[in-house]
């Protein structure tokens, strides 16, 4: 399927309707939302709309928490930027962080990981190790912070109960490295709720970091197709959904859902995004089947086919 070809699926779907319809009203906002997510006006937001969202996004920092959190927070403001993305076993990263790493942020980060490990899960108002996760940015820099803070909450133990209070209640650096530690640390489906609240989101950051292996393995067909779908929308590179080629292969639904998206691009004279030709081919029943998902670093979770 090339660019300017006819698509499949001409007729409007219910599942496409819904990102045609938001995309009028978010086309401004689309990407600034990604920029503002590092300030602090950016982070109250972002937690105003984590309370209103779902029983655990209800749970709000505790006053001391916010005091204690208050120093340590601020120094991680700035690493806002794009990071390391960890996606290797964590074995990996801390050699891969060991060989970039000054002295002084090697020696940070030994310390920060000895005391996660001596003190798992919370002690406390606030763990030690969630005040590491804090000051990750400016002790490693913006470009190993998350990688850092994986090490860390991986150190830890961190279960689902702790990585949620780590996401809803950190910035958007913050969340980027529990999305990413997910794999590591949660064998199951009870981290999704963590996944959804990220791809509700228009940061493509975090959207980025919400396609990654675990979502891979555990998003159901419908909402993994949806999550697809909004990163064309919000323009995150499709090769930033982990198990792509797996997942979308001989998917007919998402092949419909993709030409009704093209196709009403298409009627509003607006221009169709490259990586929807990518992933449509991808869909194509008569493709060579992608090779086994132990050649591409990771157990496949659901098919792309509905059941």
């Amino acid at each position: 399927m090339r660019p300017g070809e006819a698509l499949p699926g001409a007729g409007r779907h219910a599942g496409s309707e819904s990102w045609a319809g938001t995309e009028a009203r978010t086309s401004v906002q689309g990407r600034s939302g990604a920029d503002g997510w590092a300030s602090a006006d950016g982070r109250a937001d972002a937690q105003g709309r984590a309370d209103a969202q779902g029983p655990t996004s209800q749970r709000r920092p505790t006053s001391q928490r916010r005091q204690r959190l208050a120093g340590a927070s601020a120094e991680s403001r700035s690493d806002g930027e794009g990071t390391t993305r960890p996606l290797t076993p964590p074995t990996e990263l801390r050699g891969h962080l060991d060989a970039r790493l000054s002295g002084a942020a090697r020696a940070w980060l030994h310390q920060a990981l000895d005391e996660a490990a001596a003190n798992p899960g919370t002690h406390g108002p606030i763990s030690v190790w969630e005040l590491r996760i804090a000051e990750a940015g400016r002790r490693c820099g913006p470009e190993h912070a998350d990688s850092a803070r994986v090490l860390i909450l991986h150190a830890a133990r961190a279960d689902t109960d702790a990585l949620t209070r780590v996401y809803f209640q950190g910035t958007a650096a913050e969340r980027r490295a529990v999305l990413h530690a997910l794999p590591h640390l949660v064998p199951d489906r009870e981290a999704l709720p963590l996944v959804e609240d990220a791809l509700r989101t228009n940061d493509t950051r975090l959207l980025a970091a919400a396609v990654g292996p675990y979502a891979a393995r555990h998003l159901d067909p419908h909402q993994w197709r949806h999550a697809v779908l909004k990163c064309l929308f919000t323009g995150v590179p499709v090769d930033t959904v982990a198990d792509l080629e797996h997942r979308a292969h001989r998917d007919t639904e998402l092949a419909r859902m993709l030409g009704d998206y093209a196709a009403e691009r298409t009627a509003a004279g607006r221009p169709v995004p490259e990586d929807l030709y990518r992933v449509l081919t991808l869909t194509d029943p008569t493709a060579t089947p992608p090779a086994p998902a132990a050649q591409h670093g990771g157990t496949r979770g659901t098919d792309g086919k509905e059941s």
